[in-house]
């Protein structure tokens, strides 16, 4: 073996290995995600098809986490308004996944919900480290009856207090935030 292929393996190999271990670390990422969140809330696992995993829950109709970064979590309720438990099911996992205190969390989930039914918009807050986002229960093109709320953590580097009740903000394409 020539001094250049040796120097070339030298650089290959690790390059190689590194990349053989970041796949199935990101996969264990949600593994680990998963069964935190399993055992935070009670919650059980129906399946998981690609970085989408599925849970049921008694408090939501349907219950999933988006291990795509940032992980995100959705929640469905079949109905326009959800029962308490719903909220608490929210700041349960909304701890597991942010770190932010679920009292709170639940409280603005609460209220989003209900500023979203009073304006017919999306509502947007953030709390502790956790954006939520709650949408109408009923659509006016008839999509996605029920009651849709979703949380993930908040990216932004302040962390802002509460912050509820203003419509989600929405942007025309190619202009500044400003504009």
């Amino acid at each position: 073996m020539s001094v250049r292929a040796f120097a070339v393996s030298l650089v290959a190999l690790p390059l190689a290995l590194a990349l053989a271990l970041a796949a199935p670390a990101r996969a264990e990422s949600c593994d680990g995600l998963t069964i935190r969140l399993i055992r935070g809330t009670g919650a059980s696992l129906v399946g998981r098809i690609g970085p989408r995993v599925v849970f049921r829950a008694a408090d939501a109709e349907r219950f999933s986490l988006d291990c795509a970064r940032p992980p995100r979590l959705l929640f469905h309720a079949p109905v326009r308004e959800p029962q308490g438990s719903y909220f608490v099911l929210i700041g349960l996992t909304a701890r597991v996944l942010t770190g932010a205190p679920e009292d709170p969390v639940e409280a603005l989930a609460r209220q989003l919900h209900q500023d979203s039914l009073l304006t017919g918009l999306p509502q947007l807050g953030r709390v502790g480290g956790a954006v939520l986002r709650c949408d109408p229960g009923d659509r006016p093109d008839g999509f996605g009856a029920g009651t849709l709320c979703r949380v993930a953590a908040d990216r932004s580097a302040r962390t802002a207090p509460a912050q509820a009740g203003r419509p989600f903000p929405r942007r025309r394409a190619g202009l500044e935030p400003g504009a």
